[in-house]
């Protein structure tokens, strides 16, 4: 198969130099390049942060209540620590 392909100067001077310094024509450098390309695997579409994050939910252990009961749980805390040192 034949195909043409229009490039910037810039680039297609730049796709002579990596053949020249290779020794390998124009054409097997593209060949090389697209088969490369080809040979990733397809993007699948965005995913959502719930998604990347979801086998991390759950994994970590405490009050169930901290939130709610976080003045409560800095009070027993400061008051534990001080108890301590008072001893």
């Amino acid at each position: 198969m034949t195909v043409t392909l229009k490039l910037e100067p810039l680039l297609e001077e730049q796709l002579r130099q990596r053949a020249k310094l290779s020794g390998r024509s124009t054409s097997e450098v593209l060949r090389a390049a697209l088969q490369a390309y080809l040979a990733q695997p397809e993007p699948g579409p965005p995913r959502s942060a719930f998604e990347l994050g979801t086998d991390l939910f759950g994994r970590h252990a405490g009050p169930a209540d901290l939130a709610a009961g976080r003045k409560r749980a800095a009070v027993d805390a400061f008051a534990a620590r001080h108890a301590r040192r008072g001893a």
